[in-house]
């Protein structure tokens, strides 16, 4: 559970979650998704296609918990080569840091952060983060 966040998110959403998961995997974004895997037994986790990153990018991932109060955590890293990381989240859960909506914002996705609002439907939340990503890959590239 992320710092301060309460216990009153309920449990995964398991189908929402695998909707998520379906989606991603429909995006040639993702080199794999995984659904629950027994190191995340609570989220979905996809993999970037390596070929979107500079080569010093050892490894990219979303990981991706839904709950079934539409409480969410969305957590972002970039994994390099030299042991630095860039990381964010997207965060909706009651917490004592924050406002309920909330970005932990890069590089290093401090607490607390940034106030924000988030569209209720998660396929809304999932293609907003997505295209805030796709910038950041864009930029390596500019």
């Amino acid at each position: 559970m992320p710092e301060g966040e309460s216990d009153d998110i309920g449990g995964i959403d398991s189908d929402v979650l695998e909707r998520i998961g379906r989606r991603l995997r429909s995006s040639a974004r993702f080199s794999s998704v995984e659904y629950r895997p027994a190191y995340a037994p609570n989220a979905v986790v996809a993999d970037f296609d390596d070929g979107y990153f500079p080569r010093d990018v050892e490894r990219a991932y979303l990981r991706i918990r839904w709950f079934e109060t539409d409480d969410f955590n969305v957590h972002y890293s970039e994994q390099y080569r030299d042991r630095e990381t860039w990381e964010c989240r997207w965060d909706r859960h009651p917490n004592s840091h924050n406002d309920r909506e909330h970005i932990h914002p890069p590089p290093d996705a401090p607490t607390p952060r940034e106030d924000t609002a988030f569209a209720s439907d998660w396929r809304e939340v999932i293609s907003y983060v997505l295209s805030e990503l796709d910038e950041r890959i864009h930029s390596f590239w500019e």
